[in-house]
């Protein structure tokens, strides 16, 4: 189970890799395996929709059970997947970096985190950073 000191750990972790890193303003969302939303928070100057993003990667992730890079390489070569993926999700799925699984050390799943604001690439290794700040395993593809 993915507790709420550990949904804000994972937060205090990757905005402060965020901070080591200098990126722009993060939002970041932490969802249990249900897709529950259990924390978020959006540093100041961050623009709107962030909530939406970072929800959506994560949600995206645990939706396929894989990272949100694995679903970033599926859109560019099955997009009609995407397409599909999209429509019953009611357009929830992000299908960008920055979406990583949570897994404890045996390997099961807890949660995905999801954040946005900077590059795909920097918000990925932002949340990879909070994962691991959380003692946890992060899986991105």
């Amino acid at each position: 189970m993915l507790s709420l000191e550990t949904a804000r750990t994972i937060i205090r972790g990757a905005l402060a890799e965020a901070a080591t890193r200098q990126l722009n303003p993060l939002a970041v969302a932490v969802l249990d395996a249900g897709g529950a939303l259990k924390a978020f928070e959006r540093q100041d100057g961050t623009s709107m929709l962030r909530f939406e993003i970072a929800f959506g990667k994560a949600f995206g992730a645990l939706a396929v059970g894989r990272g949100s890079r694995w679903l970033d390489q599926q859109a560019a070569s099955r997009p009609h997947f995407l397409e599909g993926l999209s429509g019953v999700s009611g357009g929830r799925i992000v299908p960008v970096p920055g979406g990583v699984l949570i897994r404890d050390a045996s390997g099961a799943l807890l949660g995905a985190v999801g954040i946005t604001g900077d590059t795909s690439d920097n918000d990925e290794a932002a949340a990879l950073a909070g994962i691991e700040t959380a003692g946890l395993r992060g899986q991105a593809d």
